[in-house]
């Protein structure tokens, strides 16, 4: 694939990245706490009936220049205990509103690095979560791991615990560009982590995640990287696209010394390490997963019923409402999202005192409940049939695109420039469209406004 300088330059915008509908910048802060316990409540009787936990931890040994994450720096780990037990008395209150007899399809968590705390300390939280719900025995149990802080202990310890998806933070093979960044390099070589983590486990899949568009990258470094990604056969691999946003991280700014890539160099990393993967076998899921033939992702893909939330890309098995845990963490209901406060002392201070630690929500409207759908689907799928999202919203065809911005001038123009076909029945991204599905998203979406200052550019 071949995608034109002009193209980039045209589409690269502000867009959002539409993990959830409406986007996080449209939270209002909760002036009343009974009325998001009342959201919780009534989400033990709404679709999904599956239970996803996301379990959110903020420390770093350090941070790295490029994260956009809610992350704490790790010091002499004093406040680790204190946060650690306010987790546990979270989720033991808000365990206490939902349906038990609800099953737990999903644990992940994030952070932060949630290795930079001790193994028996998640191994801990996992036992309670265990204790209280009703854990699938298919359930995907997920953490992201930073391997600069892995050792073969601490592995036997999360499989132990019950783990059987092991996310490994490599972002760049290059040291120097990991130095650069202010990352520390695997202290034990990633093929013998791997190769470590599937003997003693055949359940547990391994998951690599990279970023493009680094200080110091290039088209050919990116390559190489991804090359010697292929080599290992991760199950998942993962490449993100830097998002530089350093009015809302001020710690992105030490990067701005340096050249950083621009948006067609981008686009070429992206694209080499795509071709790369994709000559390997990898089937594409969205706009950064690459997973093997054999993947559930993949088979979801193919029948459409593939799923995303605040966690990434997942399946109708493994999708529930997100119920989240931890500073800042956002629970993604039916009808709506809740977020803990995002300052570290006062999620400890508010829990306990037993209080909830909720600061921010939003009701989705019926019109925003459509609209989420719809970019869901697209983003998902990289196509709509507007018949099929009525019966799956339970509306009409017409409803649908009275509440979408439905332009068609605008398609028409995506379909000129090569991004798209459409017709009566709904759209479809080309190959080349599904490389600014994000602006495509953006759209449909009668909510959406183009500001420098609140999202991260589309490429």
């Amino acid at each position: 694939m071949i995608i034109q300088k002009e193209l980039i330059q045209k589409y690269n915008v502000p867009v959002p990245r539409y993990t959830s509908y409406p986007t996080a910048n449209h939270f209002v802060e909760l002036t009343n706490v009974n009325s998001g316990l009342n959201l919780i409540s009534d989400s033990n009787s709404q679709t999904p009936t599956q239970i996803a936990i996301y379990i959110h931890i903020p420390f770093c040994a350090k941070i790295c220049h490029y994260c956009g994450c809610n992350a704490l720096p790790l010091g002499r780990g004093s406040k680790v205990k204190p946060y650690l037990d306010a987790l546990k008395i979270e989720i033991i209150k808000v365990a206490e509103i939902l349906d038990k007899s609800r099953i737990v399809s999903q644990i992940h968590y994030g952070g932060g690095t949630p290795n930079s705390v001790p193994s028996a300390d998640i191994r801990s939280l996992n036992e309670l979560i265990f204790s209280i719900f009703k854990v699938s025995e298919h359930a995907e149990i997920a953490i992201e791991c930073n391997p600069a802080h892995l050792d073969y202990q601490y592995l036997d310890e999360l499989i132990d615990a019950g783990f059987n998806r092991i996310s490994l933070g490599i972002q760049d093979f290059d040291p120097n560009i990991l130095r650069t960044v202010n990352r520390d390099v695997s202290k034990i070589p990633i093929a013998d982590l791997m190769m470590y983590i599937r003997e003693q486990s055949k359940t547990c899949s391994v998951n690599l995640d990279f970023i493009y568009g680094l200080p110091g990258q290039t088209v050919e470094s990116f390559a190489h990287t991804i090359s010697q990604a292929i080599i290992l056969r991760p199950d998942r691999l993962v490449t993100f696209s830097y998002a530089h946003v350093p009015w809302a991280k001020k710690h992105q700014l030490v990067l701005e010394k340096y050249n950083l890539p621009d948006a067609d160099t981008k686009t070429q990393m992206f694209l080499a390490g795509r071709k790369i993967l994709t000559h390997a076998g990898y089937k594409q899921i969205g706009f950064d997963h690459f997973v093997l033939p054999s993947d559930d992702l993949y088979k979801s893909l193919e029948s459409c019923e593939l799923h995303r939330n605040f966690q990434g890309y997942c399946t109708r098995k493994t999708t529930g409402q997100v119920y989240a845990f931890g500073v800042s963490a956002i629970s993604q209901l039916h009808k709506g999202f809740l977020q803990n406060t995002t300052n570290t002392d006062n999620y400890i201070q508010k829990i306990t005192q037993d209080e909830f630690a909720y600061d921010k929500w939003l009701l989705i409207s019926e019109n925003q409940f459509v609209i989420g759908n719809v970019i869901s689907d697209l983003m998902c799928n990289f196509k709509l049939n507007w018949s099929d999202s009525a019966v799956k919203i339970g509306s009409s065809v017409k409803h649908i695109l009275n509440t979408i911005r439905f332009d068609k001038q605008e398609l028409e123009a995506f379909s000129r420039d090569g991004l798209l076909n459409f017709d009566d029945k709904g759209l479809e991204l080309t190959e080349l469209g599904t490389f600014f599905v994000r602006i495509v998203a953006a759209s449909l979406d009668p909510e959406y406004s183009q500001n420098p200052g609140t999202y991260s550019k589309g490429i």
